[in-house]
C-alpha cells in the first residue's frame, strides 16, 4: 500500500503536540500601526487546534 501524502499547507500551518496541533495566529502580517502593542504581543503566541477542528487536521497529516 503506498504512502499518503501530507497536505502540503497543512504541513507548514500545524505542528503535532501532545494536546493536539498548534496553530499560529492570525491578524499579524500587515497593518500592524493601528495594532496596540499588547494586542500584537497576544498574537505572537501560538495556540491549540480547535477540538472541533483536531479530525480535519489529523486527516491532512496523517503521519503526525
Amino acid at each position: 500500500m503506498p504512502k499518503i501524502k501530507n497536505h502540503s499547507g497543512a504541513a507548514k500551518r500545524f505542528k503535532r503536540k501532545s494536546g493536539g496541533f498548534k496553530r499560529g495566529q492570525s491578524h499579524r502580517s500587515h497593518i500592524l500601526t493601528k495594532k496596540s502593542t499588547k494586542r500584537k504581543r497576544h498574537l505572537r503566541a501560538d495556540v491549540t487546534v480547535h477540538a472541533a477542528d483536531n479530525a480535519a487536521v489529523k486527516k491532512m497529516l496523517p503521519y503526525s
